[in-house]
């Protein structure tokens, strides 16, 4: 039996982005409307979204969301990072949904249990269920993933701690098999460079943005551990990227950038943030 409420409530929801459903499904619905992504190269079967409050990232978040406007799908795996301190390299919620102002978002229980038993088969470690977590990157998509779409979905939430390539290439390997037979998009939440000038924070996030435009999960990792570019979700992206690679995706196309400048004014100390498609 869960000994946890079943439902995750949001903790952000009145702060992060707003607590009116009406308010918020037309905010996001101005996001989406107003991208222009590029064309394609394929199928999107995975999106890289920034995770700041709407009103700093909402535009760039809704050229990722453009590119799945109006699709189904019956799962979204989201990979967050997890910024509270836990000792185990991935985690999930051991709720049975979550709660946002747009309504619940069931949990794939068979697939979040699937997924673990493969990791732990595959690595020794378990995607840890955690509860009442104050987690903003995985919760911040889910609005975003609730109007963007056409139908209900269900969620696999993995938040990422480690950035051992390794650890990243077993659990991705692990992964992939129990979302072969299934119709999923994959997200990854994560911001860029923190706190840096405009001109700073542009050239930081240019050789992020390259490494994940390449499709390398390697020089993700490698761009962060070497400062050379951040990505607060860089263990998430990789993540998600092996796993993509796992099931046949072949593309990364750069979205859009922008900086919290652009909306704040602010160029001293700003975040950055880019949107991503995964194709194949």
């Amino acid at each position: 039996m869960n000994p946890h409420p079943p439902i995750r409530r949001s903790p952000i929801a009145g702060a992060w982005y707003s607590d009116n459903p009406h308010i918020l499904r037309n905010e996001i619905k101005a996001y989406i409307d107003a991208a222009t992504p590029p064309a394609l190269p394929g199928e999107v079967t995975g999106l890289i979204a920034p995770h700041a409050g709407y009103f700093y990232s909402g535009a760039t978040a809704g050229h990722a969301y453009r590119c799945v406007k109006g699709r189904a799908f019956d799962v979204c795996v989201v990979f967050s990072p997890l910024h509270d301190y836990l000792p185990s390299q991935l985690l999930t919620s051991s709720h049975l949904a979550y709660a946002t102002p747009l309504g619940e978002v069931p949990i794939n229980q068979h697939l979040v249990e699937q997924c673990s038993a493969n990791i732990a088969k595959a690595t020794g470690e378990i995607l840890q269920p955690i509860a009442n977590d104050r987690e903003h990157s995985l919760e911040i998509q889910l609005p975003f993933l609730q109007v963007a779409l056409s139908a209900p979905f269900s969620l696999v939430p993995i938040m990422v701690r480690s950035q051992d390539p390794a650890l990243l290439t077993a659990a991705a390997a692990a992964i992939a098999p129990a979302l072969k037979e299934q119709n999923a998009l994959l997200v990854a939440s994560t911001d860029l460079s923190h706190f840096y000038t405009q001109s700073e924070a542009i050239q930081l996030d240019t050789s992020m943005l390259q490494q994940i435009s390449a499709f390398s999960p390697e020089g993700v990792l490698r761009a962060e551990r070497c400062g050379e570019g951040f990505a607060c979700g860089a263990g998430a992206v990789a993540l998600m990227l092996w796993t993509e690679k796992e099931l046949g995706a072949t593309r990364v196309t750069l979205l859009h950038h922008s900086t919290s400048a652009d909306s704040s004014g602010d160029a001293s100390r700003v975040v950055g943030y880019g949107a991503l498609a995964v194709t194949r």
